[in-house]
């Protein structure tokens, strides 16, 4: 059977076609059921490894979900805006999530449980940290390639940035990340959750940097 269901694209349905063809012949089933009990294997199987590829293009550090999540260590937490979150409107909304808090107190927990949520509702994403993602745009050699990199990141439905409070930008790169966000802005949503510490050391452009920035945006 196998060159003729690889001739058709039914590449799921191998594995299980000998159990359903016997299932069949024991319960006796019409042509109409076996029919449908054989798509539905097909598409079943195309789901799942759907899920598994968005699962491992999203490059999680750890899979965490919200269900697993110790409100009660976080009582100042709204338990009930994080499970609104949870239905995924920021994502339809293209809504930004920004998680604030000192280190420990769960916001990559948060992120991750929520990613997971809008992976397994069938929407792409990736995880990285600001650093990561700084680096990777600005060794970008030339302008084709840094195109190619802003793409892997406006690209995902879900983008959730790590560790920003943790990474002072230099001009350069703060000029790369204020690209990503344009780009992400005009098309979809870019959760953020940075740490929250001292303010010079979470200030991603200093005050020089965004007056020249606001004079250039005045005079264009």
């Amino acid at each position: 059977m196998q060159p003729p269901l690889k001739q058709l694209g039914f590449t799921q349905l191998e594995p299980v076609l000998p159990a359903l063809c016997e299932t069949a012949r024991h319960e006796q089933w019409t042509y109409e059921t076996f029919l449908q009990r054989v798509l539905a294997a097909e598409i079943e199987g195309r789901d799942r490894r759907a899920a598994e590829r968005r699962l491992q293009a999203a490059r999680l550090p750890a899979l965490k979900t919200l269900e697993a999540f110790d409100f009660a260590f976080q009582p100042s937490l709204s338990q009930r805006l994080i499970w609104e979150l949870a239905d995924l409107a920021f994502v339809r909304t293209a809504t930004n999530v920004l998680f604030l808090g000192p280190p420990g107190t769960g916001k990559t927990h948060l992120s991750l449980g929520l990613t997971l949520k809008a992976l397994a509702a069938g929407y792409t994403a990736l995880f990285t940290t600001l650093s990561q993602l700084a680096e990777a745009l600005e060794t970008a050699a030339y302008p084709t390639l840094l195109r190619q990199r802003l793409r892997r990141y406006t690209t995902p439905d879900v983008l959730v940035i790590d560790e920003v409070g943790y990474t002072k930008l230099t001009p350069a790169q703060a000029h790369h990340f204020f690209e990503l966000v344009t780009a992400r802005y005009e098309q979809r949503t870019a959760p953020r959750q940075p740490e929250r510490v001292n303010a010079e050391r979470s200030r991603v452009v200093d005050d020089h940097q965004c007056g020249r920035r606001q004079s250039a945006n005045q005079q264009g």
